[in-house]
């Protein structure tokens, strides 16, 4: 539990599956409020929440009805996104603009809406990356392309929001055990042992402490490995 007067209210996107909704269990156990998004209500059965957010990322463009009358935010956590792992001669344009519109621009929307409230809290914003969003390979294209458009989104808040108090951190998890993961192997072909990743548990604990930090310092970036991950290969 927190201590009185230190409960933050956060708004997790993706929060019916995954690393989201254990990251909601996890706000929610330290005595947060969370305000869950996910693209239905029946998503969220089960996930702990003080405000519903039902919004589908791939058209952002609704996203201002959605969020309307939120005016004061301690944290806003990006967490939604999907995965495509195709060579490039086989990525269509559905592929690729469903990719941006829910890696990117929609968390860009996202945080233009609710930069007002986040600023009224000198808040923080924790950008979901991942180790794509680094180094890309073959058959990432798409994904690594978001991913690297996230961290210069990311990059140039963190450049602009200082001024304002409105802390941003860029987290890569790498190789955690999530349903996407599975997704990913599936596509890629290649094995999968959840003993050699990282727990989503794990993950979701550290991204709370980081937005737990004192008010004098921000983790600016943050990368995350299992000490023995499974390399992402396809099988021969």
């Amino acid at each position: 539990m927190v201590e009185a007067g230190t409960s933050k209210t956060v708004l997790v996107t993706g929060a019916g599956r995954g690393l989201g909704r254990t990251l909601a269990h996890e706000l929610d156990a330290r005595g947060h409020t969370v305000i869950a998004h996910a693209r239905s209500a029946a998503a969220l059965d089960g996930v702990p929440y003080g405000r519903a957010i039902i919004a589908d990322l791939s058209e952002p463009e609704g996203l201002t009805e959605a969020v309307a009358g939120i005016e004061r935010l301690d944290a806003l956590v990006h967490n939604a996104g999907i995965a495509h792992i195709a060579p490039v001669a086989e990525q269509t344009l559905e592929w690729w603009q469903r990719t941006l519109a829910i890696n990117v621009t929609a968390p860009a929307e996202l945080t233009r809406l609710l930069l007002p409230a986040l600023r009224a809290a000198g808040g923080h914003v924790l950008f979901v990356n991942s180790g794509a969003g680094i180094t890309a390979g073959a058959k990432w294209s798409s994904y690594a392309a978001s991913k690297h458009a996230v961290k210069a989104l990311a990059d140039s808040l963190r450049a602009e929001e200082q001024a304002n108090g409105v802390r941003v951190t860029s987290v890569y998890p790498s190789h955690f055990d999530t349903d996407m993961q599975r997704s990913v192997r599936e596509q890629y072909g290649s094995d999968y042992d959840a003993a050699r990743a990282t727990s989503a548990a794990s993950i979701a604990k550290t991204i709370v402490d980081v937005m737990s930090t004192p008010a004098d310092m921000v983790i600016n970036e943050l990368r995350i490995e299992p000490p023995n991950p499974l390399p992402i290969r396809a099988r021969t």
